[in-house]
Parts: C-alpha cells; structure tokens; sequence
C-alpha cells in the first residue's frame, strides 16, 4: 500500500507514523506536513531514513499541489491528521481555521475521488477529529458515535464541517471513509501551546500557570501512544461510514490536573514539596469555554478490543521524563530554531 498521512510532522501524526513505518513494513508511508510552527521534522528524526518512508513538504490548501501528489504517488489509503487544533488561536484568527480545516479537507477529498476515479476497491479516506465538535457536557453523560454535533469554538466549528464534509463525499460519491473523534491527547512532543507541555515548560523556568477562569473545567486525557495504536486498528479492522470515538476513561478537572503535575515536577526537579503550586495563576476565562468533555469509547473497546494501555498517572509522569530527558527539543521548539532541522536535513 502507498499510504499519505497528512500532518505527519506534527505532534499526533509524528506517532502515527512511526507506528506505521513498524507494523506496515511492506507498504511506504508518505507524510505530507507544510511545517507550519507545529509540525516538526526533529520528532521523527530516528525514522528518516527508512527505506519505506517519504517526507514531503506540501500544503493541504493548494488543490493543485494535491492533485499531482495524489496523481504521481497513487495513494491507496489517506489518513488525515493535518489541522489547525488550537482553541485560543482559532478566536484570534477563525478564518485560518476554516482555511486549512475546512478548505484543506475539501481538497484532499476532491483530489482522492478525482484520482481513484470511483474505482474504491482497497482505497480508505480515515478522518482524524476530535471531541469538541459535540459541544459540552453537563455534570453527567458522556459523548456518544450519537452525539448531535453543537460545536461552540471556531476550531470545533472547523472541525464539525471537516467532519460533515467527509460523510457528505461518502454518501454522494460513494467515497470509503472512516472518522475517528478523539479526547484531549497528550505526550511526548507536543507544541508547548497546549496546556501540559507548557505547564511543564513553566515550571522549568519558574513562570507562572495560567489557569483559566475557576479551573473547574473537566477533560478526558488520551496518551498520544495509546491514540496512535487506536488509529492503526481503526485502520486495519473498522468498518466503512463508521464513527469511532477514542477516548482515555479519564476524566480529570483542570485545576486537579495542575496540581498533579505540579507535585510530579517537585519530585523530579528535586525541589521543595508544593513549590510549583506557588506558581499557579488564575486567569480571565475563555470566551466560550467548554465546560466538560467526557468519551464514550465502548463502541472501539467492544468491536476492536482496544483500551487506554496506562493509567493517567503513569502517562504523566512519562511524559514528564520525555520532557526533561528532551531539554535541547523542548528550548529549540520555544525559540522556533526547531525549523532550521528542515532547512539543513532537506534544503
């Protein structure tokens, strides 16, 4: 198979393919990432080489640009990743958002149907999305493969049409396609705009925590490891117009979250117990702001048989470790010098 994952480079798609690159040794995986400030080529440096393994450097808003990829290379199976993804950046600019997630699907859509020509036999167009798009939760409940879609971000909005879009293409084209809505991930390298990696960094550096509004906001944590191997049996065994919602069974509010994370610092940064909580900040609120998100992930659990492989717990402190272990990654991502990997390794 000639598999393209769009996005690649970045904080989710680096572990897909390096998962990809491992189980499906006799196909080649083509990633394709624009490399905007996210996507980064040093996180997948140890696989660069692989002879089954081809970067492209290509942006999903040029319809042209797409169309001769999906011409030349002939790929059988699409799995899209590449997104704007971050809430606070979507407020500021909701036009980008629908630029690169809206515009950018669209087109990836219209050159996979222009190119296999309706002749879908081994072909798949897997949809990476997330949970935002079911809006908000009350107290109780969770989200459901069932769950109305009322997004009330312009991310989640961008990703609510991506979404519509991909069921529209199967259901007037006959296009194969699967999507996947997951929970909040995190890991080892991810952009420290989300909230763990820059907690993390700050803690580092003695700064401040911003914690939004009265810190009661609830997510389900997802370890990226544990997302990328649910994509791959997705990948393999789901079935076509189907739904998946992957989520970590892990429900945690903001403000407990912080105060975990700052008690695994203080341990291995050796510092004095409750230190980093000195650092917390609570801020003026998101405009808005989901108050909780919870993942029904039964559906996968039953059909697949996959679950979360670590506790919330055990991923934290792993991840922290990565952080730590990774210091050079971490200053080269912060001061953007992270983007000469690309100019020097690939120029």
């Amino acid at each position: 198979m000639n598999i393209l994952i769009t996005g690649g480079a970045g904080f989710i798609g680096s572990q897909v393919v390096r998962l990809f690159l491992e189980i499906f040794p006799k196909s080649h995986i083509y990633n394709l990432d624009a490399l905007t400030y996210a996507g980064n080529l040093e996180n997948l440096s140890d696989v660069e080489t692989s002879s089954n393994y081809t970067f492209i450097k290509g942006d999903i808003n040029d319809a042209p640009f797409l169309m001769n990829l999906f011409s030349k290379y002939q790929f059988d199976k699409v799995i899209h990743l590449a997104a704007e993804s971050h809430v606070d950046r979507s407020i500021k600019d909701p036009i980008a958002f629908v630029q690169t997630n809206v515009i950018g699907t669209l087109n990836l859509l219209n050159a996979a149907k222009s190119i296999w020509k309706d002749d879908y036999s081994s072909k798949l167009f897997y949809h990476i999305s997330t949970d935002e798009v079911y809006g908000t939760l009350g107290e109780t409940g969770l989200f459901t493969e069932n769950t109305s879609y009322d997004p009330n971000s312009p991310y989640a909005a961008s990703k609510a049409s991506s979404d519509h879009f991909v069921r529209a293409y199967g259901e007037t084209y006959g296009l194969p396609y699967i999507i996947s809505n997951c929970s909040n991930n995190y890991g080892p390298n991810q952009f420290p705009e989300k909230l763990i990696p820059l907690f993390i960094n700050n803690i580092i550096e003695h700064k401040p925590l911003p914690v939004y509004g009265d810190g009661n906001y609830t997510r389900d944590w997802l370890f990226v490891k544990d997302h990328a191997f649910a994509i791959a049996l997705i990948f393999e065994k789901g079935k076509l117009k189907e739904t998946y919602n992957i989520g970590g069974f892990n429900e945690w509010k903001n403000i407990d979250l912080v105060k975990l994370l700052c008690d695994i610092m203080d341990e291995k940064l050796s510092r004095k117990r409750d230190s980093s909580k000195s650092l917390i900040t609570y801020v003026k609120d998101r405009p808005g702001h989901d108050k909780r998100y919870a993942i029904d992930a039964t559906k996968i659990e039953k059909e697949l048989g996959w679950k979360p492989s670590v506790t919330f717990e055990e991923g934290l402190s792993l991840t922290v470790d990565w952080y730590l272990a990774n210091d050079q990654w971490l200053k080269n991502v912060t001061s953007g010098s992270y983007q000469e990997y690309y100019k020097k390794m690939y120029s």
